[in-house]
């Protein structure tokens, strides 16, 4: 495995995590800060959103490069 699919694997698992969290946001889930305090839960999921769209174009950005073969041409 080279290190461009270990990166890329890495990233659609912190995709798949981020996803996870969405949902449970939709689900009406609460995070609260270790002091009790209650997170902003529409700030967290439009935070959330923008992280799943970034990790999309890295992980197609990603998937392009390993699939471009390497090497020099004959």
């Amino acid at each position: 495995m080279t290190s461009s699919d270990t990166e890329l694997e890495r990233f659609k698992a912190a995709r798949d995590t981020a996803i996870h969290r969405l949902n449970l946001i939709q689900q009406g889930a609460q995070i609260l800060y270790e002091d009790g305090t209650p997170v902003d839960m529409a700030s967290e999921k439009a935070r959330l959103e923008v992280v799943v769209a970034d990790m999309d174009r890295r992980i197609a950005r990603l998937a392009l490069m390993a699939a471009t073969p390497t090497g020099p041409l004959n």
